[in-house]
């Protein structure tokens, strides 16, 4: 367990800043496996709204420095390789 005064509130802070990339990690997840699964299921509509969506989060996590750029640029361009392929 932490000693000083400054350990101490930076536990707090970590912690704080855990969670807070932990629920945009999660929200990134849920739009790309909600793409997924309406690629799956072959809806060109459904699929190219998911992808916007998907992509939109996924960029927004780029700038808050949750995920690293070339993994969010990986995860789009692989989305966008299963929209095509309906198309």
């Amino acid at each position: 367990m932490a000693n000083t005064k400054s350990a101490i509130k930076r536990v707090r802070t970590s912690e704080k800043r855990r969670m807070h990339n932990r629920s945009i990690k999660s929200r990134v997840r849920t739009m790309v496996v909600k793409f997924e699964q309406a690629a799956a299921s072959g809806e060109r509509e459904s699929a190219s709204a998911r992808f916007v969506q998907a992509a939109s989060e996924l960029d927004k996590a780029v700038s808050k420095g949750v995920l690293h750029k070339n993994m969010a640029a990986r995860k789009k361009s692989r989305m966008a390789k299963k929209l095509a392929a309906l198309q």
